[in-house]
This record gives C-alpha cells, structure tokens and sequence, in this order.
C-alpha cells in the first residue's frame, strides 16, 4: 500500500490546483460574459419604459448558465495550459521527471478532473441552464420583443397561440380583440401545411366564441389560411366556408425557433423531443446533431487537457507565457470552428448527425494523443 501513496497524494496535489485554476479561470470569463451581456440587455431595455433594471440583471443570469456551457471547452484548455505553466515554473515538473514520472502519470489527475467535469456538464448543468434559458425567452420576448404568440410542440400535435390581430370571419362581424388557440395534428414541411386543424376563438373575458375545424391550413405572409373550415358557434347551425383568413405576425422563422431552439431543451428530454418533432412531421437533425455533441463532451474535455499538455509541459518556447496564450487561443478557436462547421453540415443533412457531432473530440483527441506520444517516446 505505501508504494501507492506518493501517486496518490501527486494525483491529489495536481487534481486540486486544476480544479483551483479552473474554478477561478471559468468565474472570469462568466463574469465577463455577463457584464456584456448586461449591458446589451440594458441597451435594449432603454427602449421600452416599463422594464425595471432588476428583470435586466435578473435576465443576464437566466442566460449565463447557456454561455457557460459554450465556454466550457475554452476553461478547460486554459486552465489546463495555466495549470502546466504553473508547474514548469516552479520546476514541478523536472522534480517529477526525475522522480520517474511519465507524463501519462501526471496527466491522468486533470483528464480525470475534466471527464468529470463533461459527465456534470451533460446531466446536471446542460438540463439546468436550459431551464432557466426557457425563463429567459418568456422573459425576453414578452418585455423585449413584446411577442404575444406562442407555441408548443406536443405527441398530440401543435400548439399555438396568438392574438386575433382583428380576425372577422364572417362579412358583417364586429371585430373583438381577444386570442386564438390553433390546434394542427400534423405538420407538413417545409411548405407550413397543417393538417387537422382546429381553432379556437376566444373574446376579452376568455369566452369561447367559435370553433373553426379543417383538414388543412397554410402559413402565407401575414395570414393563415384555413381552407373548407366548418365554424361552430353557439345557438347556430354550423356553417362552411371556402376559406378563412386569420392575419398573423407570425413567420415560419419566428414558430421553427420557438420549439426546435436546441439549447432549450434538456439534455435527459432531447430523445423524447426528437421522437416528437419527426412524428409531427418536422425535420430533427439540428436536435440530433446537438444531443450527440452532448454527448461527445466528456471527451472533448478530455482532449482539451491532452492538448493543453502538448504545448505546455515542455520549457516555455515562442516567446514564452505570450507565445503560450498565443497557442491556447489558437487551439481553442481551431476547434470551435471545426466543431461549428461540422455541426452545421450535420443540420443540413451533408453529414450523419453522429459523425458531424463526434469527429471534433475524436479528431482534437486523436491529435493530443499522437503528439504526447512523440514528445514521450519520440
């Protein structure tokens, strides 16, 4: 057993001043981000009256725990290289080894921390910040964007919500001002057909005024049309109607975004939320794309360290701690360009989603592996 205590404590010691350099590197760049963030908010806000600057702070927050997670990657290289940097200084390393260390020993502690850190990231951060990323858009659209529309996307079909926007059904009807409720059980893209459909039509108090069913609708610009619709209204027989005109502000853009926004969806409902959208009828790669590369994070991670170790554990070069930076940003940015462009190419059906998710962590883990070992054994 005492044969195992100097590993042990050395895995201790170095997995402690990673995580001490992660947690202090990934509190700057939030706070960063959020006071930006912030200020943008702020921008915003100035243009409407009624949005007190407690909601601007309050929304900033809904929304760091979703930048969190887009810089995680880049805390994890940085404080990776910081960490080795620290290390080389101090002469930690050549003490190491002399001491008969490889550099596979002392790496294990921060792969170890970083895959650690890609397992809570995905099943306990990635469901938390979409939650609060949901409030945010409620947040936002109502008191920013001042959106009365929403929608909803359930195995029963969809849902949406909107303003009459001064609908009359019938030559002769007073205009009332209330909502309406439209109910689709299918959806046929990318032409915006829905097929059974039907609306409600409700006054002021919330009073069900008519029912409007048919066997299909269209989105066109600035309207919805409702063809052969049946329309119900109370103590009168039911009466068809060739076509029925709903004005809308809604577009195509503003009801894909509202329910197929990845980010807002957690990472334990993506496989129900994508089972949903094709049986709707809705294209799912973009939320395919993005509950694999979810998955792929843990080892991402675990790269980001094999990568950090390849440009930091030997004596400062290239002009030494600018020269370091200088590579970290690189290497961070190479990545987050692949990743963002295969991601893409996964969501426009150019590559299996799996692949296009994956092939960044494997390709970036891949790298660091062949590079340490030809610094280790080359």
């Amino acid at each position: 057993m005492k044969s195992f205590m100097p590993g042990l404590t050395l895995g201790g010691y170095l997995a402690r001043v990673y995580v001490f350099n992660l947690l202090f590197l990934f509190s700057v760049l939030l706070g960063v981000i959020y006071l930006f963030d912030t200020v943008e908010l702020i921008r915003r806000a100035s243009k409407t009256a009624d949005v007190p600057m407690s909601l601007v702070f309050q929304m900033g927050l809904l929304k760091l725990p979703e930048v969190g997670q887009i810089l995680f990657p880049f805390a994890i290289l940085f404080s990776a290289m910081f960490t080795f940097w620290q290390l080389n200084r101090r002469s930690e390393l050549v003490v190491l080894r002399s001491a008969g260390f490889s550099v596979w020993q002392f790496l294990l502690p921060l792969v170890f921390i970083a895959a650690l850190v890609g397992a809570l990231q995905l099943t306990v951060i990635n469901p938390v910040g979409a939650l609060l990323l949901s409030k945010y858009q409620h947040l936002e659209d109502r008191y920013l964007n001042h959106q009365e529309s929403s929608v909803a996307l359930f195995q029963e079909g969809l849902w949406l919500r909107q303003s009459t926007d001064g609908a009359i059904l019938e030559q002769g009807d007073e205009v009332q001002k209330g909502y309406v409720i439209v109910h689709a059980r299918k959806v046929q893209a990318p032409g915006w057909n829905l097929k059974d459909v039907t609306v409600f039509y409700f006054g002021q108090n919330d009073s069900l005024l008519t029912r409007l069913d048919a066997p299909n609708a269209v989105l066109e610009d600035g309207r919805w049309v409702f063809k052969q619709a049946k329309l119900h209204r109370p103590g009168i027989p039911p009466l068809t109607k060739r076509a029925v005109i709903l004005p809308t502000k809604l577009t195509v853009g503003d009801i894909e975004e509202s329910f197929s926004s990845p980010e807002s969806v957690s990472f334990w409902s993506l496989p129900g939320h994508i089972q949903t959208l094709e049986q709707t009828g809705f294209g799912a790669d973009r939320l395919r794309v993005h509950f694999h590369t979810l998955l792929s994070q843990p080892l991402l991670f675990i790269a980001m360290v094999l990568l950090a170790a390849t440009v930091s554990i030997r004596p400062p070069r290239f002009g030494g701690v600018l020269g370091l930076v200088a590579l970290g940003i690189g290497i961070g940015f190479f990545t987050f360009f692949v990743s963002s462009y295969l991601q893409a190419l996964g969501a426009s059906q150019q590559l299996p989603p799996p692949l296009a998710a994956w092939s960044p962590a494997m390709i970036c883990f891949l790298l660091g592996i062949t590079v340490l070992l030809s610094l280790e054994d080359g």
